[in-house]
């Protein structure tokens, strides 16, 4: 959803910014309208020898969590620019095959885009260059494991399509041929 030319910002958060505009109704009185910006973000779904990377995360007053790896795209960064950034900079790991799974953007309300990109056969790299207030640990799961993860709530961070794509494979065969081919293959 994008911001109409003659919103204006009325605060600047570190996170979200609120944008409010007069809108005619149509009645032809004036209400304002408001939404939220934020930065878009990037979920990276990371694999090597068949495998699934998961990470095992930490931060500052939150219980530890599973995910997998992503986080904010830059201003002036291209989505898949940013998301081979944080799979580095959080895994330490690289990937010459990339593909985009899907882009969303989740509430009407809000100019964020979500972009749920595959790295296929990664490479380890480097060490963890990791935010003040991360804790990160790399897990490798089989797709069955992922599945099992998501359906029973242990894996709740992840972005919704892709959620939903991965309870369907749980019980659905052909669902399940889809997703490993779209991740794996």
């Amino acid at each position: 959803t994008m911001l109409p030319e003659k919103a204006k910002r009325v605060f600047e958060g570190v996170l979200f910014d609120v944008y409010q505009w007069p809108q005619e109704m149509f009645d032809g009185s004036i209400e304002t309208f408001e939404m939220l910006k934020r930065a878009d973000t990037a979920e990276i779904i990371a694999t090597k020898d068949g495998k699934i990377m998961l990470q095992e995360q930490e931060q500052p007053g939150k219980p530890p969590f599973l995910c997998l790896p992503g986080g904010r795209i830059e201003k002036d960064e291209e989505p898949l620019e940013g998301a081979k950034r944080e799979l580095l900079e959080e895994s330490g790991f690289v990937s010459d095959d990339w593909s985009l799974f899907h882009s969303i953007e989740p509430s009407h309300k809000m100019d964020w885009s979500i972009y749920v990109y595959v790295a296929r056969e990664c490479k380890f790299k480097q060490d963890q260059h990791l935010d003040a207030g991360e804790k990160i640990q790399i897990r490798w799961v089989t797709l069955e494991e992922l599945l099992d993860l998501v359906d029973s709530g242990q894996l709740g961070w992840i972005e919704q399509d892709f959620r939903v794509q991965c309870v369907r494979a749980k019980y659905d065969r052909l669902s399940m041929e889809e997703l490993k081919r779209k991740i794996l293959e």
